[in-house]
Protein backbone atom coordinates (compact mmCIF):
# COMPACT_ATOMS: atom_id res chain seq x y z
CA UNK A 1 0.00 0.00 0.00
CA UNK A 2 1.72 3.49 -1.10
CA UNK A 3 1.74 6.19 1.31
CA UNK A 4 -1.03 8.60 -0.21
CA UNK A 5 -3.44 5.34 0.52
CA UNK A 6 -3.18 4.92 3.90
CA UNK A 7 -5.16 6.60 6.49
CA UNK A 8 -3.61 9.91 7.70
CA UNK A 9 -1.88 8.99 11.32
CA UNK A 10 -3.15 11.35 13.81
CA UNK A 11 -1.27 12.48 17.24
CA UNK A 12 -1.58 11.46 20.98
CA UNK A 13 -5.15 12.62 21.43
CA UNK A 14 -6.59 10.48 18.91
CA UNK A 15 -6.98 7.62 20.90
CA UNK A 16 -9.70 5.41 22.18
CA UNK A 17 -8.84 4.68 25.95
CA UNK A 18 -10.62 3.16 28.83
CA UNK A 19 -10.24 4.06 32.52
CA UNK A 20 -10.54 2.48 35.82
CA UNK A 21 -12.07 4.24 38.36
CA UNK A 22 -10.39 6.93 41.06
CA UNK A 23 -8.22 5.12 43.64
CA UNK A 24 -8.11 6.65 46.74
CA UNK A 25 -4.03 5.83 46.57
CA UNK A 26 -3.54 7.57 43.56
CA UNK A 27 -5.90 10.46 44.28
CA UNK A 28 -3.84 11.14 47.55
CA UNK A 29 -0.60 10.14 45.01
CA UNK A 30 -2.28 13.53 43.03
CA UNK A 31 -2.50 16.43 45.61
CA UNK A 32 0.92 14.93 46.96
CA UNK A 33 2.85 15.32 43.65
CA UNK A 34 0.69 18.61 43.04
CA UNK A 35 1.66 20.21 46.76
CA UNK A 36 5.15 18.84 46.02
CA UNK A 37 5.85 21.22 43.13
CA UNK A 38 4.17 23.97 44.75
CA UNK A 39 6.27 23.62 47.83
CA UNK A 40 9.80 23.42 45.04
CA UNK A 41 8.35 26.04 42.89
CA UNK A 42 8.28 28.06 46.54
CA UNK A 43 11.62 26.90 47.84
CA UNK A 44 13.26 27.73 43.94
CA UNK A 45 11.42 31.32 44.16
CA UNK A 46 13.16 32.10 47.50
CA UNK A 47 16.52 30.43 47.28
CA UNK A 48 17.19 31.50 43.62
CA UNK A 49 15.04 34.55 43.54
CA UNK A 50 13.35 33.04 39.91
CA UNK A 51 9.84 32.67 39.72
CA UNK A 52 7.62 29.50 41.05
CA UNK A 53 5.49 30.06 38.70
CA UNK A 54 7.27 28.25 36.11
CA UNK A 55 8.26 25.21 37.84
CA UNK A 56 4.46 24.68 38.10
CA UNK A 57 3.47 25.48 35.05
CA UNK A 58 6.48 23.25 33.37
CA UNK A 59 5.19 20.27 35.72
CA UNK A 60 1.75 20.18 35.23
CA UNK A 61 1.58 18.19 32.35
CA UNK A 62 4.08 15.70 33.38
CA UNK A 63 1.83 15.38 36.64
CA UNK A 64 -1.47 15.33 34.62
CA UNK A 65 0.02 12.79 31.93
CA UNK A 66 1.44 10.25 35.09
CA UNK A 67 -1.93 10.43 36.90
CA UNK A 68 -3.86 9.85 33.30
CA UNK A 69 -1.49 6.47 32.89
CA UNK A 70 -2.27 5.35 36.05
CA UNK A 71 -5.87 4.85 35.43
CA UNK A 72 -5.65 3.29 31.84
CA UNK A 73 -6.86 0.15 31.38
CA UNK A 74 -6.83 -0.19 27.65
CA UNK A 75 -5.48 2.04 25.23
CA UNK A 76 -5.27 1.95 21.06
CA UNK A 77 -3.66 5.18 19.65
CA UNK A 78 -1.26 5.55 16.65
CA UNK A 79 1.66 3.80 18.33
CA UNK A 80 0.05 0.83 18.96
CA UNK A 81 -2.39 -0.52 22.14
CA UNK A 82 -2.22 -1.09 25.45
CA UNK A 83 -3.68 -3.68 27.56
CA UNK A 84 -3.03 -3.36 31.31
CA UNK A 85 0.43 -2.43 32.14
CA UNK A 86 1.49 -4.06 28.48
CA UNK A 87 2.12 -1.66 25.53
CA UNK A 88 2.13 -3.50 22.34
CA UNK A 89 3.31 -2.30 19.16
CA UNK A 90 0.56 -2.38 16.14
CA UNK A 91 2.94 -5.29 14.22
CA UNK A 92 2.08 -7.84 17.51
CA UNK A 93 -1.93 -7.10 17.42
CA UNK A 94 -3.97 -9.56 15.47
CA UNK A 95 -7.53 -8.76 17.17
CA UNK A 96 -9.09 -6.99 19.55
CA UNK A 97 -11.22 -9.33 21.56
CA UNK A 98 -14.67 -8.27 23.53
CA UNK A 99 -16.64 -10.55 26.03
CA UNK A 100 -19.51 -9.43 28.24
CA UNK A 101 -20.12 -12.07 30.71
CA UNK A 102 -23.99 -12.22 31.48
CA UNK A 103 -23.58 -12.05 35.29
CA UNK A 104 -21.06 -9.80 35.43
CA UNK A 105 -20.77 -6.27 36.25
CA UNK A 106 -17.59 -6.09 33.88
CA UNK A 107 -16.53 -6.51 30.14
CA UNK A 108 -13.55 -7.99 29.03
CA UNK A 109 -11.67 -6.45 26.55
CA UNK A 110 -8.37 -9.05 25.19
CA UNK A 111 -5.65 -8.64 22.29
CA UNK A 112 -4.59 -11.42 19.97
CA UNK A 113 -0.92 -11.19 19.03
CA UNK A 114 1.04 -12.92 16.01
CA UNK A 115 2.37 -16.14 16.71
CA UNK A 116 5.83 -15.24 16.96
CA UNK A 117 4.74 -11.78 19.16
CA UNK A 118 6.82 -11.67 22.72
CA UNK A 119 5.19 -9.86 25.51
CA UNK A 120 7.86 -7.48 27.19
CA UNK A 121 9.69 -8.30 30.54
CA UNK A 122 8.02 -7.81 33.22
CA UNK A 123 4.49 -7.94 31.35
CA UNK A 124 1.43 -8.90 34.20
CA UNK A 125 -1.09 -11.40 32.54
CA UNK A 126 -4.32 -11.68 33.92
CA UNK A 127 -4.87 -15.49 34.89
CA UNK A 128 -7.25 -17.65 31.85
CA UNK A 129 -10.56 -16.69 31.70
CA UNK A 130 -13.36 -19.19 30.49
CA UNK A 131 -15.27 -15.70 29.26
CA UNK A 132 -12.39 -14.77 27.15
CA UNK A 133 -10.52 -16.28 24.38
CA UNK A 134 -7.78 -14.15 24.39
CA UNK A 135 -4.60 -14.58 26.42
CA UNK A 136 -3.79 -10.92 27.36
CA UNK A 137 -6.91 -9.09 28.63
CA UNK A 138 -7.92 -6.61 31.17
CA UNK A 139 -11.53 -6.23 33.27
CA UNK A 140 -13.73 -2.81 32.62
CA UNK A 141 -16.68 -1.30 33.97
CA UNK A 142 -19.47 -1.97 31.62
CA UNK A 143 -20.53 1.36 32.08
CA UNK A 144 -17.13 2.98 30.96
CA UNK A 145 -17.09 0.64 27.81
CA UNK A 146 -18.71 1.46 24.59
CA UNK A 147 -18.08 -1.57 21.77
CA UNK A 148 -19.46 1.13 18.97
CA UNK A 149 -17.17 3.96 20.09
CA UNK A 150 -14.35 1.33 20.00
CA UNK A 151 -15.20 -0.19 16.39
CA UNK A 152 -15.82 3.50 14.91
CA UNK A 153 -12.00 4.70 16.30
CA UNK A 154 -10.13 1.49 15.28
CA UNK A 155 -11.76 2.49 11.55
CA UNK A 156 -10.37 5.40 11.57
CA UNK A 157 -6.86 5.03 12.53
CA UNK A 158 -6.15 1.92 13.61
CA UNK A 159 -4.44 0.12 11.00
CA UNK A 160 -6.19 -2.20 8.48
CA UNK A 161 -5.36 -5.95 9.42
CA UNK A 162 -7.02 -4.89 12.86
CA UNK A 163 -10.06 -6.87 13.56
CA UNK A 164 -12.44 -6.60 16.49
CA UNK A 165 -14.37 -9.46 17.47
CA UNK A 166 -17.20 -9.86 19.95
CA UNK A 167 -16.69 -13.62 21.89
CA UNK A 168 -20.44 -14.87 22.75
CA UNK A 169 -20.94 -18.26 24.44
CA UNK A 170 -22.20 -19.35 20.92
CA UNK A 171 -18.65 -18.50 19.30
CA UNK A 172 -17.19 -14.91 17.87
CA UNK A 173 -18.62 -12.43 15.42
CA UNK A 174 -17.13 -9.54 14.25
CA UNK A 175 -18.03 -5.95 15.56
CA UNK A 176 -19.70 -3.65 13.14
Amino acid sequence: MSQQNQPARRGRWERYKVTGPFSPQDLAALWGAIAGVVLLAVLLGWALDMKGGVVIVAAIPFISSWFDSKRILFQFDAAGARVGNVLLPWRDVTQFVVAMPPNGEHALIGARLRQDAMLPAGAQVSPANPDMPAPLYVAVQRHKFDLTKMVTKARKYAPAHIRIVVAEPSGERVAS
